[in-house]
């Protein structure tokens, strides 16, 4: 896959970017880091410039973020009500825990929005319940567009200063988002004991 994303990048530059960061936030297991990595190691040899690589990725993100916030849009509350009555009681949800989820999501979503940009996997799909809880679209793009900025100037710059040692940084990455996956294993197991424990 890595050997694709580049030629793609290669052929289309800037836009070539911005399509594959886009389809990267709709479908999470595309890397980009190694799109970003190599975005910033293309600036050593090419016409590229770090700040334009970093604004293609950005608003590549951006577009991605937009097409799930509106499908989560789709999948409001009441959608889901119905979904909870049909099939809570499998894993123990209640209309109350629903809505108890997203008024936590109505007072503290635009942080979790930001620091979500950071965390693998979580970044993309966090846009989803962005859109269920109708959370303000300038809002959701606000803190959307600042932490995926962040978080591209990062992984570009890394990838243009260690130039040729870009695989390196993707190793690294890989390491961090597979901790990151046992975390929320973890973290998701412990939840479910605790909704079980709470019911009974």
């Amino acid at each position: 896959m890595d050997h694709w994303l580049i030629e793609i990048m290669n052929a289309y530059g800037y836009m070539g970017i911005m399509f594959l960061i886009a389809i990267e936030n709709i479908f999470p297991p595309i890397p980009s880091e190694v799109i970003l990595t190599f975005g910033g190691f293309m600036t050593t040899f090419t016409d590229a410039k770090i700040w334009y690589v970093v604004i293609a990725a950005t608003l590549g993100s951006v577009v991605g973020a937009i097409i799930l916030y509106i499908v989560g849009l789709q999948l409001d509350i009441r959608r889901l009500e119905i979904i909870v009555d049909k099939w809570g009681h499998i894993l123990r949800l209640t209309k109350s825990d629903l809505h108890q989820a997203n008024a936590w999501f109505d007072k503290f979503g635009p942080w979790t929005i930001f620091f979500c940009r950071f965390i693998p996997l979580i970044r993309s799909i966090i846009s989803i319940p962005a859109g269920m809880s109708h959370m303000n679209v300038i809002v959701f793009l606000l803190f959307t567009t600042l932490g995926t900025f962040l978080w591209n100037i990062v992984l570009v710059s890394l990838g243009a200063k260690l130039a040729g040692s870009w695989e390196t940084i993707v190793m690294y990455m890989d390491i961090y988002a597979n901790i990151i996956y046992v975390l929320l294993l973890i973290f998701g197991l412990i939840l479910i004991v605790w909704l079980i424990r709470r019911k009974r």
